[in-house]
């Protein structure tokens, strides 16, 4: 246990807390296809900076994609999912040079920000008609990938997309299942360019992975089409408060 403290340059409490994050959030991730990442940000951000929580929500996203591709790649409609990571392949290094610019503290600030205004407008169901265009479609790609390289949140993205769509939710949440494997795997170039995926950050994503994937597991045999109506509001709860949590601590600490 000491040599792995010491990979990961983590205290043992630190990783503890870090470990019962990422359990609850792939259960989120299991029984809802998203929120993986945007759970972790929310509540990890007063442990480790953005920057160095986004190689780590990398390896966790992968790790769940794995165990969920199955069922998004068969019910999803792949040729929208293909125009979306397009477009997100594009707007990852802008994502990724604004956060590694940018203040510790100022990064905070966005990520909370934006975690708490995407569950919001999600929460109140806004649609936004113009996103069931084409130009909406490579449109919400790329800004899923701003925000991907900014805070590793944007399967919360094309949340808003899928929802513009009016799809039923079991087709969106095998979309955001398909997008978030495929894009974890185009993602990881830019990680590597900029210097963001490091041996450290690597190192704890994986020793965090396995305790994920039994959180996606549990969240998979909690999912019931009979509740499925229910998840969506739950989870997106749960991060407004999560994230608001943070952010009065970050603000007032």
């Amino acid at each position: 246990m000491d040599a792995l403290l010491t990979l990961t340059d983590l205290t043992g409490q630190e990783f503890a807390i870090l470990t019962v994050i990422v359990v609850v959030a792939g259960i989120v991730r299991g029984f809802s296809g998203f929120a993986l990442s945007a759970v972790v940000m929310a509540t990890a951000v007063l442990i480790l900076p953005p920057v160095q929580l986004i190689p780590i929500c990398w390896w966790l996203e992968l790790m769940a994609s794995i165990l969920m591709v199955r069922g998004g790649w068969r019910e999803a409609d792949r040729g929208v999912v293909l125009g979306l990571v397009i477009g997100s392949t594009i707007g990852v290094p802008f994502g990724v040079w604004l956060t590694t610019s940018i203040p510790v503290e100022t990064s905070k600030l966005i990520v909370l920000t934006l975690i708490i205004v995407l569950a919001a407008t999600q929460l109140a169901k806004i649609r936004l008609p113009f996103l069931a265009t084409r130009p909406g479609l490579y449109g919400s790609g790329f800004a899923a990938g701003i925000v991907t390289g900014l805070a590793h949140v944007g399967g919360m993205v094309i949340a808003l997309y899928v929802l513009s769509q009016d799809a039923p939710a079991a087709k969106m949440r095998a979309a955001l299942v398909l997008f978030l494997f495929l894009g974890a795997l185009t993602s990881m170039i830019t990680f590597l360019w900029f210097g963001v995926m490091d041996q450290t950050g690597a190192i704890r994503g994986i020793a965090l992975a396995l305790p994920t994937a039994a959180g996606v597991l549990i969240g998979q045999w909690l999912f019931t089409s009979r509740f499925a109506a229910y998840y969506r509001p739950f989870c997106l709860s749960l991060l407004c408060a999560l994230a608001g949590a943070a952010l009065v601590r970050t603000q007032f600490a």
